[in-house]
Parts: structure tokens; sequence; C-alpha cells
């Protein structure tokens, strides 16, 4: 049974990613005085008096403008009303009507969903009257708030369980388990949102020649081959030193924690601009979270070609950044889908790889072949003697590694034995933590 779906519309800074941040109780959508903040469409789950409901946050609609940005917000906004089960239209109740509230108003009756006029910014019980001035708009139901307080949200919560006659029923069998969370990251206009788009089959980023057009971490669901797996495109990360506003900033707070609760990321680079520092600080900081990784190396399709170009390309990249040898590099298009079929597939391997649990038995025979093929050298007159090994932790694999000498232990020995294990157990494309430990 699916979660009922509800948009929350209106025009610019009414106050929508403020209620959908109070409805949720985080700060999902970025929020900011600054109007057009949001963009693209931003969905969460609310749970109320035992019924679970999705909400989806919009961009403020303007009607008539027809400036790149304010179209295909607009649009977004349209997608969601039409996939919606009932509309939420916010105004802003210290304003009369605007023009912009009447054509959205009219836009949801046309619909003929159900719908609910939240009328925003009604901080004290005297401005409760301001509602009035809204029932030209032809909506019957009005409910006043204040997304800032959180003053009679709960009212609302109850309009909308209403609204959705809900009321009679359950929770409802909801609980679908995620069986993989995959992050979309990289440097601003690598091509994430239209990679989002390809692997979805839907135009759910807005994606647009414009660096950073992305701004909120949008988590999506699509199923593949029977399994359930949540895409979260996120901003383009900049360097700190570029970070120009709150809003980059707040961007940037939210795409490290979409790759903290991804167990796969996949990073783009722009195949026309090459394999840069930034690229490998983004990949750097994707291997010390202990994410697994998938290279994705976008706008293969603009790159002049001959034999060897791709194997050049590869060449280069572990040349500037020699541990991206473990990890799988893939070459696409997402303009026009070269490969893209491809990047679920080797993430899902990666993720089996990232939560496989290895036995003890196999990993003390491997540990006897590694000490009959070399033994750890002698430091400051200490023999140092290996006794078993045995994994302590997956998601990322972590390995205890017990001897006589842990901290007498060389750099150039450890990475040997975390080579030959990745050799040993393919452990192509997540980070490998070894822990020498005294025994």
């Amino acid at each position: 049974m699916a979660k009922p779906l509800i948009a929350i519309v209106g025009r610019p800074n009414v106050g929508k990613s403020t209620l959908f941040n109070r409805l949720l109780r985080e700060r999902r959508a970025i929020v900011d005085a600054q109007e057009g903040i949001t963009r693209d469409r931003v969905y969460g789950d609310v749970e109320w008096n035992n019924h679970y409901l999705t909400f989806v946050d919009t961009g403020g609609y303007i009607p008539a403008d027809m400036d790149i940005f304010n179209a295909a917000v607009r649009k977004q906004a349209q997608v969601a009303i039409s996939e919606a089960d009932l509309v939420v239209l916010m105004v802003d109740g210290r304003v009369a009507p605007t023009a912009s509230d009447i054509t959205l108003a009219q836009f949801v009756r046309e619909t003929g969903k159900p719908s609910l006029l939240v009328v925003n910014k009604c901080d004290f019980l005297q401005q409760d009257e301001q509602i009035h001035q809204f029932h030209e708009l032809g909506l019957e139901h009005l409910v006043p708030i204040s997304a800032l307080s959180g003053r009679l949200t709960g009212d609302m919560l109850d309009a909308v369980i209403k609204r959705l006659n809900l009321e009679q029923t359950g929770r409802g069998d909801y609980a679908a388990d995620t069986d993989l969370r995959l992050a979309i990251i990289g440097m601003p206009n690598v091509g994430k949102s239209s990679l989002a788009n390809a692997l979805l089959q839907d135009e759910k980023s807005i994606v647009t020649p414009i660096a950073g057009t992305t701004r909120d971490s949008i988590d999506s669901t699509l199923k593949w081959y029977g399994k359930s797996i949540i895409l979260t495109d996120t901003a383009g990360l900049r360097k700190k030193a570029k970070i120009k506003d709150s809003i980059e900033y707040y961007s940037t707070i939210r795409t490290e924690r979409a790759i903290a609760n991804s167990q796969v990321a996949l990073v783009l680079i722009d195949a026309v601009k090459g394999f840069s520092t930034h690229d490998r600080a983004i990949i750097s900081h994707v291997i010390k979270k202990g994410r697994g990784l998938v290279l994705l190396v976008n706008k293969w399709d603009l790159v002049q070609k001959d034999t060897d170009t791709q194997k050049n390309f590869t060449a280069e990249i572990a040349y500037q950044f020699k541990a991206l040898e473990h990890y799988s590099i893939l070459y696409i298009s997402a303009l026009s889908h070269q490969r893209v079929s491809k990047v679920l597939e080797v993430a899902d391997r990666v993720y089996q790889v990232w939560q496989k649990k290895y036995s003890t038995r196999d990993l003390n025979e491997f540990l006897k072949q590694v000490m009959i093929r070399q033994r750890p050298p002698a430091v400051r007159g200490k023999l140092i003697a290996l006794k078993y090994i045995t994994q302590v932790n997956t998601g990322p694999p972590v390995f205890a590694v017990y001897c006589n000498y842990p901290k007498l232990i060389p750099v150039n020995y450890r990475r040997f034995i975390e080579n030959r294990l990745r050799a040993t157990f393919d452990l192509q494309g997540v980070p490998v933590k070894l822990s020498f430990r005294k025994k």
C-alpha cells in the first residue's frame, strides 16, 4: 500500500520549505529569506496519528516568468501536483491574494484533486482572521498556521487526514526495505542531475547549463530487478574557498550528509575538463567516510577518441591518485544514456562487497599464504609475528590483525597486506581498513 502523497505548492517565499522542515522535524530543505531557494522537488515522510504520509516541497511557482530557472521550477511544481493525492496551496496571510495566488488556485481547482488552502504567517490568534481575504481563491478548505513557530500545524495535518478520508484506516503496510542507498556527488555542472534523471527515467531534478542549479539533496526511489534503491542527487561540491554565501554552505552540508547516509557514492567527473585536484579531494572524502565508490567519467560522448583514449585517461587518473586502481571506473554520457545501464549493476556489486562478511577460516588461510610469500621485516631487532586475522566490521570491511608488535609494522608492509587482501578476496570498489592489534 503506497503512502498518500501531498504536494506543497505556492508562490516564492510564502514558507513552503519552512513548513516542510517543520513537518519532518529536520532541516531537509534549505530555508533562506532570499526568494527562489528551492528549485527541485524534495520528498519526505511524516507520521501523524498512526498515518504515514509523504510530503513533497516544491519551488516557488511564478505563472508568467519565462526565466530558465522559473520555467523549470514551474514544471517541477506541475509534476508534483499531477502525481499528488492532495495539494496544499500555501499563501502568505500578511499579504492580500496576488495574481500568482489566483492563477495557481485556478490551476489547483482545475486538477479536480482534493486540496487544502494553508494561510501561513498567522503567528497569533488575532491574525487568524486573515484567512477570510482568501475565500476569493475558490478553495473550500482553509487552515491558518505559522510554519515558523509550528502553531496549528497539527490542525493542518488533521485536515489533511480528513480530506484524504483516512480517519478510519490504520497505518497500512508501508515498510518497504531499502536494498541500497546511492549518492550522486561531484563538482558543480558535471552532470549529476542529468544522471539522476537518466537512471530514474524521469525529470526529477532540474537540469540547466548553469553551475549550481541543484541546491537541496533530492531523494528518489527506484526499483531495479526487484531491489529498492534510494538515489540521492546532491548539490555540487565547491572548494571551501569558493563558497560565497549561506545557501552554498548549507548545500554543501546536505551533500556531506548524503554521503554519510549512503552506502555507495557515484562520483562524477567531467571528461572534457579532465581529472582535477578537487575531484581527488572529493574522492578522498568519500573513501575517508568509508563509503563504497564508483567513479563515473561523464560527457564521454564529447571527447575526441582514438584507440587508446580510454586507456590513457584511466592511466592518468591512476597516476594522479594511485588508490583509484582499486575502484571501478565507468565512461558514460548521462545525456545520451551511453553505458548508464551499467551504473546500477556496478554500484550493486560494490555494495555486495561493502557489506560482505568473510569467514575467519578463509582469512587465516590467506594470512598463512602471506607469511609464506613475505614475512614482515625485523624492526629495531624485534622479530614480528602475525598471529591471526579476523573481520571485525562490515560497511566498510574492517580487519583486525593480531601480532606481537603492532606499532612496529612498517607502512609499506601494511600496504602489502592490504593489496594481497584486495587481490585474494576481490575487494574492488570499497575502502579496506586494517587494524593491527597486540596479541
